[in-house]
């Protein structure tokens, strides 16, 4: 390896910087559109809960997982880490479900 000069450096941080900017955005993205899909399960909660339906349904789960993972390979993302991410959201959806059915959990509509 071969010592770079205070200008290539200088060029590598500036570079990095860049990068780190549009990572920084990237997860302000997601934050939102997290949020956003909570507030849809807060609807589905809520309608379960009104027409007395379980709080998860394995089958869909099931399918998700499945369409997930397919949609994580064309992306070129770990299908693994895609089903590990949606099985953290989901049990995070199902807790809200079960807050919403008992009457425990506050409405965040």
């Amino acid at each position: 390896m071969t010592a770079e000069t205070p200008d290539e450096r200088d060029a590598a941080i500036t570079t990095l910087l860049g990068i780190r900017s549009s990572i920084d955005n990237i997860d302000a993205a997601l934050i939102h559109l997290l949020a956003e899909r909570f507030k849809f399960t807060q609807q589905v909660g809520r309608l379960k809960a009104e027409h007395g339906l379980p709080p998860s349904d394995p089958d869909r789960e099931k399918r998700q997982i499945e369409r997930l993972r397919s949609l994580a390979e064309d992306a070129h993302l770990d299908p693994a880490f895609a089903e590990k991410w949606f099985n953290f959201v989901v049990a995070e959806v199902i807790r809200h479900h079960e807050e919403i059915a008992d009457g425990s959990g506050p409405d965040r509509a």
